[in-house]
């Protein structure tokens, strides 16, 4: 019975862990640096603009490890990020509709990598709103992220 408990006690702990690392956050400032290791002494990768969504990949002090869209990882200083939920355009052009489904009508377009900010997500579609204000529906499909 001590054997059983024990062993369900490290297997809720290893899927805790899991679960932290897998979450998704967004850059919470205009210009953050991504850096190729857990430090200011090491090489900036790129430089990421506000609401950009990443996943964290693991920590290391106040360091998340993190992987975008593309697959690229980096680490990130924790307190330049945000909670709040944002998604990114993964394919070449996307339409952007007045309500979910494909009879919505299409009021803009945006290409690879535009991000937005989610305001819900429904049937397979997600409600976004672009910096410039422009507020309608794209199929969740075509967008990475939260």
């Amino acid at each position: 019975m001590m054997m059983k408990r024990l062993l369900f006690g490290i297997l809720v702990i290893l899927f805790s862990a899991s679960v932290c690392h897998s979450r998704m956050v967004s850059i919470a400032n205009e210009k953050v640096n991504l850096r190729s290791g857990p430090g200011k002494k090491y090489s900036v990768l790129w430089e990421l603009g506000k609401g950009f969504p990443l996943q964290i990949v693991s920590s290391k002090g106040n360091w998340l490890k993190v992987t975008d869209f593309e697959k690229d990882t980096g680490w990130i200083y924790k307190k330049l990020i945000t909670d709040k939920r944002h998604l990114i355009v993964k394919k070449k052009r996307v339409n952007i509709r007045n309500k979910p489904g494909k009879n919505g009508n299409i009021i803009g377009k945006a290409n690879y990598g535009v991000v937005f900010r989610t305001l819900e997500t429904k049937s397979g579609w997600a409600k976004v709103k672009h910096e410039n204000g422009l507020t309608g529906w794209i199929k969740r499909d075509l967008l990475w992220g939260w």
